[in-house]
């Protein structure tokens, strides 16, 4: 029967693991998998501890409604259920990959050091995910689609429902008497997905009803390829990849372009961030990594920026242009710097010791100075540009504007973290302040 494939299925998949979160959408899919877990825990896992999580983008006017279902379902089978809620920014990638990317950090940020998350997505699931891949003229590792187990951030997803059919779901959730809700969104065949679920598949599985199982296959061959090219390729990766997660552009160089690609794409995934077509790829390497020396490129992929250094490509989170912003401070509390740069505190015993301001002076804290400027900063005997000392000190252009400079009056004092000029060293007649740069965990970045 389908009920016990489902759940012998379930108690296959996750027979090492305990601590469970489970991606509830409220829908026939997510009920199904909640339910058998909810079997599992109360017939043969009594060490299960599943918890569930409604994600509520606010796309839809029935999410109210949904998120109720999800707790008076939770609540019938005591599961415990957290209602998230998200904004969607859909003015780079698209609504439903900005809604993706929401739900999976909000996913993330619930998950406790021990636990997994398990997701519904079905065989039907698969193979729509491999067309829409070779649609958009994906290798191996787009055609190996969904793997049933795969890092989730610095956790893993669980899908242990690949091998079930819809139809298998849609007859367990019959046969338990299931309710669940129906998202309009999905009948709506302008989404892609919509699409070939709608109107592609079923012809085709009328025509070959074993098509999603061949699929299936064809995914499951795809990602033993990928598994093998890893495997090959993480020495070599690792070989290439500096302490500060950049890759070096020469070793990239003295390898072929195809094993360049799949090294570069690994590089990617390694950072967790989307992974650029081929056209993209090439571009990246010819614009970025093989620009002129002087220059200064960058590429911007997603929410995400690849930029070169000496030498080296870097993967960058995209950020605010902060270099016009003047903050006045009296020292007396916190300042808060932009962008998520953390925050400036006085303290007693650590941080970067300058010299105090006199009464008179008006203290701020500026991300830009004028290039030209001469500076003679403690421990160096001659005078420089501050762009020639960034370049001593190997601070990345992009860095150079996010590092806290202190000004008294139009007088650079210090770059916390980096140096003090002669006129902010400590003075034996002055009292001194200890200026300490922390994260908005409060941990010291000086």
């Amino acid at each position: 029967m389908a009920g016990d494939v489902i759940i012998d299925q379930v108690a296959e998949k996750l027979r090492y693991d305990s601590r469970i979160l489970v991606a509830f959408s409220g829908g026939v899919d997510s009920s199904v998998l909640l339910h058998a877990l909810v079997s599992l825990r109360h017939h043969s896992r009594p060490d299960l501890l599943v918890r569930a999580v409604y994600v509520h983008h606010g796309l839809s006017h029935y999410a109210d409604q949904w998120a109720e279902h999800c707790q008076t379902q939770c609540k019938l089978w005591q599961i415990d259920l957290q209602i998230v809620y998200v904004q969607v920014d859909a003015s780079v990638t698209g609504i439903e990959a900005a809604a993706r990317e929401a739900r999976y950090q909000a996913i993330h940020s619930l998950l406790s050091d021990d636990e997994i998350l398990v997701t519904a997505q079905h065989q039907d699931d698969q193979c729509e995910t491999f067309f829409l891949a070779l649609k958009r003229g994906s290798g191996p590792a787009g055609l190996s689609a969904m793997p049933e187990r795969m890092a989730f951030f610095d956790h893993q997803q669980v899908r242990p429902l690949l091998n079930i059919t819809r139809a298998e779901i849609e007859h367990y959730a019959e046969s338990n008497s299931l309710s669940w809700i129906e998202d309009d969104s999905n009948q709506d065949d302008r989404f892609d997905r919509n699409f070939l679920r709608l109107r592609v598949l079923p012809e085709i599985s009328r025509r070959w009803p074993q098509f999603p199982q061949m699929v299936s296959r064809s995914a499951e061959l795809c990602a033993e390829q990928e598994a093998l090219l890893d495997e090959l390729l993480t020495p070599v990766l690792e070989g290439m990849i500096k302490p500060d997660g950049a890759i070096n552009i020469s070793a990239l160089a003295q390898v072929s372009v195809i094993q360049r690609r799949a090294l570069l794409r690994r590089w990617f995934r390694y950072h967790q961030v989307m992974m650029p077509s081929r056209s993209q790829l090439d571009k990246i390497w010819l614009d970025v990594a093989l620009s002129k020396p002087d220059a200064e490129p960058q590429f911007q992929l997603g929410s995400n920026q690849i930029r070169r250094y000496r030498e080296n490509l870097y993967l960058l989170p995209s950020m605010q242009n902060i270099g016009s912003i003047n903050l006045s401070w009296d020292g007396c509390e916190p300042l808060e710097l932009p962008d998520n740069l953390g925050q400036l505190i006085i303290s007693h015993d650590k941080g970067v010791a300058i010299v105090s301001p006199e009464n008179n002076q008006c203290v701020s804290i500026r991300f830009t100075a004028p290039g030209a400027d001469i500076i003679r900063i403690v421990g160096r005997e001659h005078s420089r540009t501050l762009k020639k000392l960034w370049q001593e000190l190997s601070v990345p252009p992009w860095q150079r504007q996010r590092i806290p400079l202190v000004y008294y009056g139009q007088t650079l004092i210090a770059a916390i973290g980096f140096f003090v000029t002669a006129e902010g060293s400590p003075k034996e007649d002055r009292p001194v302040w200890r200026i300490c740069w922390t994260d908005s965990q409060g941990n010291a970045l000086n």
